[in-house]
């Protein structure tokens, strides 16, 4: 039975209302639900939530999947506080021993302390920007992609962790041209690639 945990980090502020990442969120648990030899547990960043709880979540899981938007080019405060709490309660608790660094040698091994090996996560992410805006000359990103720019610190603080990615998935032009039924055709066939075949 493998176990999956979910984290909606969609934050209900200002003009959002978080529905998009909720949607999607929702569509994993489904996902999981409808198959057997899956286990489920999630978490939604707008609710309370008890720190060490959360890093039993972490410690229980084969795959972690992220569900996030991102704001100003980064995670919203409310995914961004419940990441530093939440690590922070798992140091030398589940999460992370150490940076894996030794006093022998201080120049070598930063980031091999990690507590979660032998699991994997999944992120996704809903822009505002077009997917062109990543893709093409002269355009906002320099050709940059989602993953090897704005999401390179989330990814590295993963593997700081222990952990291992699967493929990612991003949505694009959620607020001018969001087509919700095409999006979640999209990701429930990247979830059967990725979990059923």
């Amino acid at each position: 039975m493998k176990k999956i945990f979910i984290i909606n980090g969609g934050q209900k502020f200002g003009h959002s209302g978080g529905r998009f990442n909720q949607t999607i969120a929702n569509a994993t648990a489904d996902f999981f639900l409808n198959h057997k030899d899956f286990e489920v547990k999630s978490t939604d960043v707008n609710d309370e939530f008890d720190p060490a709880q959360e890093v039993g979540k972490f410690v229980w899981a084969d795959v972690i999947i992220y569900h996030t938007p991102i704001w100003w080019f980064q995670l919203p405060h409310a995914f961004k506080k419940y990441i530093d709490v939440v690590f922070t309660e798992g140091h030398d608790n589940g999460i992370y021993k150490s940076d894996g660094r030794s006093s022998k040698n201080p120049a070598i091994n930063y980031g091999t302390g990690g507590m979660l090996h032998g699991r994997k996560y999944m992120i996704t992410s809903s822009w505002n920007a077009p997917k062109e805006a990543f893709t093409l000359p002269g355009e906002f990103f320099g050709e940059t992609s989602v993953d090897d720019g704005v999401l390179f610190g989330f990814h590295r603080m993963n593997a700081f962790t222990g952990m291992k990615p699967l493929e990612s998935l991003h949505f694009h032009d959620v607020m001018k041209g969001a087509n919700v039924d095409s999006d979640l055709e999209m990701y429930r066939n990247h979830l059967t690639q990725l979990f059923l075949n």
